[in-house]
């Protein structure tokens, strides 16, 4: 296997902290670094950034890269908490009061507006407040929750379709469970061939 060590390209200095700027290929794809790798621990650790994309070590620029460096980035306050924009392994999102928003693939991290940021968590708060039906505080196992395909119930790891004559609001905890009882066990999605 190629050594990684010749896909390393130095970019230039961060006129900010004057620390060298590096486009390097890693195991995860492309990147930029900010700093040198820390020795003993004595240093700071750098900072490091995927490349968007079509970005390419071949051509990134020392101005793309500190662009990159730009993330996270705090974005503005809603409801007295920071609201924060990054990308993480799912993915670009919003941060705010330790709650994961996703953004959208035709907003742009680096560049979505406040407005816009607090749109999402309002959207996201929206959809999980409808999901839930129905809670049981006597059995946190059993709720009537709102999916994709309408109301169910969900028992444990079990999935339980709501008879069109039951009113997923009204049902009762009882209700629920013998729903769940007489509910046939899911089978794989191809039944297995009887041996001959």
């Amino acid at each position: 296997m190629p050594s990684l060590a010749n896909k390393s390209k130095e970019l230039g200095v961060d006129p900010k902290t004057g620390l060298n700027v590096y486009a390097k290929l890693g195991k995860y794809g492309a990147y930029v670094q900010l700093g040198e790798n820390p020795e003993d621990g004595k240093e700071e650790k750098p900072k490091f950034a995927s490349l968007r994309p079509g970005q390419f070590i071949e051509n990134i620029t020392l101005e793309d890269a500190m662009e990159l460096f730009k993330l996270p980035r705090e974005v503005g306050e809603f409801e007295g908490q920071p609201v924060k924009v990054n990308i993480g392994r799912f993915g670009p999102y919003v941060l705010h009061n330790k709650k994961f928003v996703s953004i959208p693939k035709e907003e742009d991290p680096y560049t979505i507006p406040y407005e816009k940021a607090v749109e999402l968590i309002k959207a996201k708060r929206i959809a999980d407040a409808n999901k839930t039906i129905k809670l049981f505080d006597e059995n946190p196992d059993i709720q009537v929750l709102n999916g994709r395909y309408g109301p169910y119930i969900k028992a444990g790891k079990k999935n339980v379709k709501i008879p069109k004559d039951k009113e997923p609001a009204e049902l009762t905890l009882e209700e629920c469970i013998e729903l769940a009882e007489k509910a046939p066990e899911r089978k794989g999605r191809f039944p297995r061939r009887k041996k001959q």
